[in-house]
């Protein structure tokens, strides 16, 4: 259970310096104590004080980093149970499962498909991370075999999937390079697999048949000083192992139940018969509550959805979608071709990037850093005035690439051209559409 505000206050600095940000000591014991501030916000906080104070500051859900590599990922580190209260934090991993008894070929022929299977959204690279690889004859070389191949040629990094020990030791040995996360730990054989977990520093899965059962597992792993768990509830029932997911996530954060405090697996691969149904069981426990799905496959017309509804669900609800403030070429610009400038709001950058290239007019696109906010937004915000645009066009760099000087600027925005030009006095500032469908037409109009 974590530290109450009390608590963490009488083991602080008691200065009241307010280097942390907050007016006194007392008042950032209570943020940290509410998951509202970080330790490392102290600059005077003892190294014992930190020990006794490291569970109170740790969020709820323990962080769980898997795999190493362009495709590590974070699960867990969650310390809400709803999102618009804060907003999630570890994405959802996603897998997809493979048969120890595999033809090597075939196995080979997924991989370069599967390692094929990345889409860009907003900026962001979005694909899968995870390949789990199920034991099935107890053949300890071939499943060696197999996670020696699927860590040494491809991006993935690896669930290994095995209850036998000696099996499970031939495959950590040629693949901790990548850390896998090795799953399970049974009631059967808790410290075997602790001591393997530990022995190569690698995240373990614990799997019980309920969450009750879950609880002295977990705790007796955690006396073994293993932190980087992943629980598993064993439900293969959609509606039960749905319980279970929020069931667990309610028992961490309102309860502060650090047995339960661990992210989660779930397998809609062993919930459904066709990868549509299990497509939609993902779904459901990327939104709710899940830490890794895995899938019998990874299609696109089923993954592409998934990512795409994981990248909806783990952005922040309070901060817009942005893309990087810059230069953006349209098609192939040269000298003579327009320069338009816009907000850094992903909605309008796709909108406004996608028009131009309708146009067929090679164009400069600057983007602007709005904080997220659209064009007329950021203008009544004072984020989108004159000045500010002025500013960052000369910053820019696009004076470089162009030798005229001429900006389109977004229609609803024309209340800046006397400002803009007082700021860019070399520059004819030219009102665009206000609909960003209107661009083509207008583009063209102006060659």
């Amino acid at each position: 259970m974590g530290l109450t505000g009390i608590q963490i206050f009488k083991l602080l600095p008691q200065t009241n310096c307010k280097e942390c940000g907050c007016a006194t000591c007392l008042a950032f014991a209570m943020n940290l104590a509410a998951g509202k501030a970080e330790l490392d916000q102290c600059p005077y906080v003892s190294d014992e004080a930190r020990e006794k104070l490291a569970e109170a500051s740790a969020p709820p859900v323990r962080p769980v980093m898997l795999g190493k590599g362009v495709r590590q990922v974070k699960i867990g580190g969650e310390t809400v149970e709803y999102r618009h209260e804060k907003t999630f934090v570890g994405p959802t991993a996603i897998a997809a499962l493979v048969n120890s008894d595999i033809a090597e070929d075939e196995l080979k022929n997924k991989l370069k498909t599967w390692n094929a299977f990345q889409y860009e959204r907003v900026g962001l690279n979005l694909r899968p991370e995870l390949i789990a690889l199920k034991d099935v004859n107890g053949n300890k070389d071939e499943f060696a075999a197999k996670a020696k191949l699927i860590a040494e040629t491809s991006e993935f990094n690896l669930i290994l999937m095995s209850e036998n020990k000696e099996v499970m030791e031939a495959a950590l040995e040629v693949t901790k390079f990548k850390r896998p996360l090795i799953y399970a730990a049974t009631k059967d054989n808790v410290e075997d697999y602790g001591n393997l977990a530990k022995e190569n520093n690698v995240p373990l899965a614990v799997k019980a048949d309920s969450i009750e059962n879950l609880i002295p597992l977990t705790e007796k792993l955690a006396g073994m000083d293993l932190k980087d768990l992943v629980i598993d509830t064993g439900a293969r029932e959609p509606k039960q192992a749905f319980i279970d997911q929020v069931a667990i996530r309610r028992a961490a954060v309102r309860q502060k139940n650090r047995a339960l405090g661990y992210p989660t697996i779930t397998f809609p691969c062993e919930m459904a018969s066709n990868l549509d149904v299990e497509t939609i069981i993902a779904a459901t426990f990327i939104a709710k509550y899940g830490g890794i799905v895995v899938l019998s496959d990874f299609q696109p017309e089923s993954l592409f959805p998934l990512l795409l509804e994981r990248l909806n669900i783990f952005t922040d609800p309070q901060r817009p979608m942005t893309v990087t403030e810059g230069i953006y070429e349209i098609g192939k610009p040269d000298e003579n071709s327009p320069v338009l400038v816009t907000s850094n709001f992903a909605l309008t950058y796709f909108i406004v990037s996608g028009e131009v290239e309708a146009s067929k007019v090679p164009s400069w696109l600057l983007i602007k850093d709005t904080e997220g906010l659209s064009v007329l937004t950021a203008w009544a915000a004072g984020k989108f005035s004159g000045d500010e645009v002025g500013l960052f066009v000369k910053k820019s760099g696009i004076d470089q690439k162009v030798k005229h000087k001429e900006l389109i600027i977004p229609g609803y925005a024309a209340a800046i051209v006397g400002e803009l030009e007082e700021e860019l006095p070399d520059w004819k500032i030219i009102v665009g559409p206000r609909e960003a469908a209107h661009l083509p037409a207008f583009l063209k109009a102006r060659q």
